[in-house]
């Protein structure tokens, strides 16, 4: 039986209805895509675009340390104080207020905080994985920015990339960081059977295919959250490629279902927040989703997974 009121688990798993921010969301995909693409210029390539991603950090979104000449930089979305930092092992640093403006000027701006840290940066000029795909230096159309909705967001990832966080340490196969995919605007966590992939057929907007075939060489079981889906955005799981009858496969909790539309399972935000044990209700999804994939594709988890509390007793 649900008990009245709302729990300490509970409250620490905000509301943000996604028809509550959306010019919001839209132009913080592009300012995140841009601040992405800067990671995009200067890290060495990792297997399946990993070094691309930004990462939940204690006050936002971080870039983490990207390498440049003999130093290092990082560019971190500070929701707490509101402001974009540019940071160089150097010692130069540089903010960016973040407030409603155009994506045309947030552009113009980080490029010209790292031509000031000297980093110079070139980036591909428009986004990726949206349509229409309109040029940086001239979208003057998506200009809001609510700061509570942001911060509020950054703390959904909160706690999911806590979740995700945790899930991940089960596994002992190859498996990706919990990180944000700023094309498709979503926090993913990705484990892999080990064994080769067909060839992905790509189809991704203003994306060219070979961007595909190298995120999904591999055989996996993928999942995270995105601010769609639901009313409150959704966690999402799904295999590549798909095995039969991995539609079909029971999954927990109750709320979650098979969207054909997404090609994946989705698990409602909301009913995540109001259920009675929110951390537990994700687990269950994230453990359900992977087991149908992983079943049904005849991975050897005998091999792939662990135990994450396997030396808690010494």
């Amino acid at each position: 039986m649900r008990t009245t009121g709302t729990t300490r688990a509970q409250a620490v798993w905000p509301q943000l209805r996604v028809a509550d921010w959306t010019e919001t969301r839209e132009t913080l995909h592009m300012w995140t895509q841009i601040v992405g693409k800067v990671r995009l210029a200067h890290a060495p390539l990792l297997n399946h675009w990993w070094q691309v991603a930004l990462y939940v950090s204690p006050r936002g979104l971080t870039t983490s340390a990207v390498p440049y000449g003999t130093g290092v930089f990082d560019i971190e979305f500070d929701f707490v104080d509101q402001a974009l930092r540019l940071r160089a092992s150097d010692g130069g640093d540089r903010r960016i207020a973040l407030e409603s403006m155009p994506v045309a000027d947030f552009h113009s701006q980080v490029l010209r905080a790292l031509r000031d840290l000297g980093v110079p940066t070139a980036i591909q000029d428009h986004p990726n994985e949206v349509e229409p795909a309109v040029p940086f230096p001239v979208d003057y159309e998506h200009q809001t920015y609510d700061p509570l909705a942001a911060r509020l967001f950054w703390r959904q990832l909160l706690q999911a990339n806590r979740v995700l966080g945790e899930f991940r340490g089960r596994f002992a196969g190859k498996a990706s960081p919990v990180h944000f995919f700023w094309g498709a605007m979503d926090l993913a966590c990705t484990r892999f059977s080990g064994r080769r992939a067909p060839r992905h057929p790509g189809g991704s907007p203003n994306c060219g295919d070979w961007v595909m075939w190298e995120g999904y060489s591999h055989e996996l079981s993928s999942c995270g959250f995105w601010p769609g889906g639901g009313e409150e955005g959704a966690f999402y799981s799904y295999a590549y490629p798909e095995p039969d009858g991995f539609a079909e496969s029971p999954v927990a909790p109750s709320e979650a279902f098979y969207s054909g539309e997404n090609g994946q399972f989705l698990l409602p935000y909301e009913a995540v927040r109001t259920a009675d044990d929110p951390d537990r209700a994700l687990t269950r999804f994230l453990d359900s989703t992977y087991v149908a994939a992983a079943e049904r594709a005849r991975w050897d988890r005998a091999s792939l997974e662990t135990d994450p509390e396997r030396w808690a007793d010494r």
